[in-house]
């Protein structure tokens, strides 16, 4: 009976040690390695990698105006985005990224689900990257300089009591989709608010001396000062609740 036990103990132990190797990204057979690693990592691996394969997976606008070096863009919402990745080599590391992270994410699933072996997401994407110092190819100096200076933002927050910043970009799902429940929370508040809107792609330089990494982002001024903060969606009751307004 003791020596049954010991065969049970052992059979455990191997079964659970088997889950943690695939849990933490290792490779067992055929499972797949899917993972967002930060900005330092991610440099790390395309530097290291012999034939690399890094998808950049923004819109060709996003892509012209600064991109990492060797990057191929691929947006992941254009019809033939299935068919040109599936041009590459699935048994080797592949490598994704775009502004924020939320599309690059999503393509790492479907890269995975057509069996890409190893595909690594970069966390943050182009802000985290830029935010960080590292180098950006193929940008030129006026898109990198274009867009709002900090002190034509200065002014716009001091235009009102409160005026509400909404960060977006016209590419963001979860920006369209706050985008109604900000309108609404402004147009309550009569003529002692307003809105004012940002769009990333259109204000990278002012984005980046923010460090704001994440859309959509909102942030609330109160006579020019900032007074709240919040990243990501917010139902229109919680909004009110963190606001006090």
């Amino acid at each position: 009976m003791i020596r049954v036990g010991f065969i049970g103990l052992l059979l455990a132990l191997t079964v659970v040690a088997s889950c943690q190797n695939v849990s933490e990204g290792g490779k067992e057979g055929n499972t797949t390695i899917n993972r967002s690693i930060s900005v330092n990592e991610f440099e790390k691996k395309i530097q290291a990698a012999s034939e690399i394969q890094l998808f950049d997976v923004r819109t060709p606008g996003e892509y012209s105006g600064g991109h990492l070096k060797n990057a191929v863009n691929i947006n992941i919402n254009s019809g033939d985005f299935a068919a040109r990745v599936g041009e590459f080599d699935k048994t080797k590391p592949v490598y994704v990224y775009c502004l924020s992270g939320g599309r690059s994410s999503a393509a790492a699933d479907r890269l995975a689900e057509m069996g890409f072996r190893e595909v690594y997401n970069m966390d943050g994407g182009m802000m985290s990257w830029e935010r960080a110092g590292k180098a950006v190819a193929g940008a030129n100096e006026a898109a990198n300089t274009a867009g709002m200076s900090e002190e034509a933002f200065g002014k716009l927050v001091s235009t009102n009591t409160y005026v509400l910043v909404d960060y977006n970009a016209k590419w963001c799902v979860p920006c369209k989709t706050l985008a109604p429940i900000v309108e609404k929370y402004v147009h309550d508040r009569n003529k002692s608010m307003s809105l004012v809107k940002v769009d990333a792609d259109e204000n990278k330089l002012l984005m980046s001396k923010k460090n704001i990494a994440r859309i959509p982002y909102l942030e609330l001024y109160h006579n020019g000062k900032l007074e709240w903060s919040h990243t990501g969606l917010i139902e229109e009751a919680e909004l009110i609740k963190q606001t006090g307004l």
